[in-house]
């Protein structure tokens, strides 16, 4: 035998060896070659556990427990009765894009929202700034109002706060509440719902 042919089986040998070695020491004695094992699920951090996380997180709500669809996440939506994770999504888009509901009749615009689902949320739902009325309260002054305290008027997300903030800044005080009509994203709508609970002394 050449020597290139020996050094050739020698390097055979050596690496049958060590797959054997290799094979001994990751296997468990006494199962048969080849057997496959399962890596445990329930790991910290593993997709399972994260999942069961997300549902403990949204378990149904406690009695007198209340969530607030003007400022509540996709966790605490799921919380509400019949508010699927589709439904739950449609909730958080339209708020993002027309800003907080303030009372039932907002929260009514969802797409997939209608008469029985409301009656059914009725109980659990609490708009922090409450269902701001024609004639319940004194209308608050356009000019004086922070970013914050827009935002709890219905119809104004956080974007179109800011928006008629900044406005107001560069422009100067609102006239009138009509005069709103020249910040982008305020439209003729939007100015009838405001009209009751605003001035521009």
């Amino acid at each position: 035998m050449e020597p290139a042919e020996r050094r050739a089986v020698l390097v055979l040998l050596l690496l049958g060896v060590a797959g054997q070695g290799v094979r001994w020491v990751a296997g468990r004695p006494g199962e048969p070659p080849g057997q496959v094992a399962l890596l445990p699920v329930e790991r910290r951090g593993s997709p399972t556990a994260h999942r069961d996380s997300a549902l403990a997180e949204a378990r149904p709500l406690a009695p007198g427990e209340t969530v607030d669809p003007d400022r509540a996440s996709l966790k605490e939506l799921l919380r509400l009765p019949r508010v699927g994770p589709a439904l739950a999504r449609t909730i958080l888009a339209d708020r993002e894009a027309k800003g907080p509901f303030g009372d039932l009749a907002g929260f009514d615009r969802v797409p997939g929202v209608g008469p029985k689902l409301l009656e059914t949320l009725k109980p659990y739902l609490r708009f922090r700034g409450g269902a701001v009325l024609p004639g319940t309260a004194a209308p608050r002054d356009l000019n004086l109002l922070t970013a914050a305290e827009l935002e709890n008027l219905p119809g104004i997300g956080p974007a179109l706060a800011e928006r008629i903030v900044a406005y107001r800044e560069s422009h100067g005080r609102f006239a009138d509440i009509g005069a709103l009509g020249a910040v982008p994203g305020v439209g003729p709508a939007l100015i009838a719902r405001l009209r009751p609970l605003l001035e521009a002394p």
